[in-house]
């Protein structure tokens, strides 16, 4: 992989990541220390475990991470940040479908609000920061117009070419849930600014990230909530037939697309990009099961709800474009990273601690 330069930091001006002791944020303020840059951590400490993350992350770079401990609708603690910075990559959010049903309100000034504070942030100080957007591919519906069948023990379309290439970033935006619509709607905002404004920004579409220092929970982060829960031998609930599908794609594969998507800030300012794992590491929930039953040795005690809303029985990153346009090499085979995943759990004790 050919990385491109990195945009020009003076005096040394850390790069701002919100969100930045959750899991893809932590790991992404890691790679950027080990690197060699200054992080900013910009975090409300409101989810279980972060606290760990950001404590893990100091005691790895004394001198490379500092941190403000602040809720992202904060305007003058963002505001304060985002004038200090070279960089942006903005992750904090309100994450989980279920919350935003059952508190909109909340859900909109977390993910859209505080989004739009940010960006005319940015905006006010020359718009000339660099800013990295995690978007969702919840911006593309709960699919319901694609046709499918069941194979075996999972979900996939009727037509060869979107089963062999997955959802492109063509498809049409159509939002569903509270939460669809805030991150959805951030989504567009961002792009705007970078068409209306000129800002540097982009957004990636991101599908179900995987990795170390993930504390899956029911609501969100299900490949480590599966293991969380088959490592203390305790049921997992399957809402729908577990026959649907994601693309899954290990944290390191996800950091490193969002470094190459700053570094090349200059060539996709303005545009988009689905970041899953793909066609090759699409997985059902079952087949997920399956997996762990052959790396513990032990049988998945599962227990069946019904469908929750929004939930998409199909959804596969077509990952063509991020991959030509960012230059990223072939993502991790997911059986190897949920093994590595399991391995990461029982030495840390992370099963226990966040079950």
């Amino acid at each position: 992989m050919n990385d491109a330069a990195p945009p020009a930091v003076t005096h040394r001006r850390p790069i701002l990541v919100t969100g930045g002791a959750g899991f893809i944020g932590c790991n992404l303020a890691d790679r950027l220390a080990s690197d060699g840059h200054d992080v900013l951590v910009f975090d409300a400490l409101t989810r279980a475990g972060v606290e760990g993350n950001l404590r893990w992350l100091r005691q790895r770079h004394p001198q490379r991470v500092t941190s403000v401990i602040a809720d992202i609708r904060d305007g003058d603690a963002l505001a304060k940040a985002a004038g200090e910075c070279s960089a942006v990559f903005h992750l904090a959010a309100q994450v989980a479908v279920t919350t935003s049903l059952t508190d909109p309100q909340e859900d909109f000034s977390i993910n859209l609000q505080a989004t739009v504070q940010l960006l005319e942030a940015l905006r006010r100080n020359g718009g000339q920061v660099p800013l990295v957007f995690a978007s969702t591919n919840k911006v593309y519906g709960d699919l319901a117009d694609v046709a499918l069948e069941k194979h075996e023990d999972a979900w996939l379309p009727r037509d060869a070419t979107l089963r062999s290439s997955g959802i492109a970033e063509d498809r049409s935006l159509e939002f569903h849930t509270p939460y669809g619509c805030s991150k959805g709607a951030a989504d567009q905002y961002v792009l705007d600014f970078a068409r209306s404004f000129g800002l540097p920004a982009a957004v990636l579409r991101m599908s179900c990230i995987y990795g170390q220092r993930q504390m899956g929970t029911e609501d969100q982060g299900w490949v480590a909530h599966f293991l969380i829960r088959a490592l203390h031998g305790e049921p997992i609930s399957i809402f729908g037939d577990g026959c649907q599908v994601r693309d899954v794609l290990d944290v390191g594969d996800a950091v490193g697309a969002y470094i190459a998507t700053w570094r090349r800030i200059d060539s996709v300012r303005g545009r988009a990009f689905n970041l899953g794992g793909g066609p090759d590491n699409a997985i059902s929930l079952r087949q997920l099961i399956a997996r762990i039953e052959a790396l513990t040795g032990e049988r998945v005690v599962t227990r069946h709800e019904s469908w929750r809303a929004g939930d998409q029985r199909y959804f596969v990153s077509d990952t063509r474009l991020a991959t030509e346009a960012l230059d990223l090499p072939p993502p991790r085979p997911w059986r190897d990273g949920v093994a590595d995943l399991a391995t990461w759990l029982r030495a840390h004790g992370r099963a226990r601690e966040a079950a």
